[in-house]
């Protein structure tokens, strides 16, 4: 090997590790993914929710009507969904599947029906 080319090998290895390094940095990760949560009754919107394994999620509920809850027991995840405030919930999903999510303060005959779901992918 030529000097030249050892010179420029060398470079070229220290430039790889420099940039693996950079995207390791906890402060450089993937960003976060928002997603804005309406509820209402007897519904979330959206109720049908896709997720990626490993990316973290930042919820932004709020309710449209009266108190709701918001519960994904999967996840260990609640909070109370309040009208006009925006209640922010994160979370990084570590495990692949279909996981419901459901209001857990009582809002009327139709509560038992206000769920939705999670679909995590890898």
């Amino acid at each position: 090997m030529r000097c030249g080319q050892g010179w420029f090998f060398l470079q070229s290895a220290v430039f790889a590790v420099l940039t693996l390094s950079l995207f390791s940095l906890p402060g450089l990760a993937a960003p976060e993914q928002v997603i804005q949560i309406k509820a209402k009754r007897f519904e979330y919107m959206p109720n049908e929710i896709t997720l990626k394994k490993g990316v973290p999620v930042v919820l932004e509920l709020t309710s449209l009507d009266r108190l709701h809850g918001f519960n994904c027991p999967a996840f260990k995840i609640r909070g109370d969904v309040r009208p006009n405030q925006v209640t922010k919930i994160s979370f990084t999903p570590d495990k692949v599947g279909t996981f419901e999510f459901h209001c857990d303060n009582f809002c009327g005959s139709g509560h038992e029906g206000m769920t939705g779901k999670f679909i995590v992918t890898e």
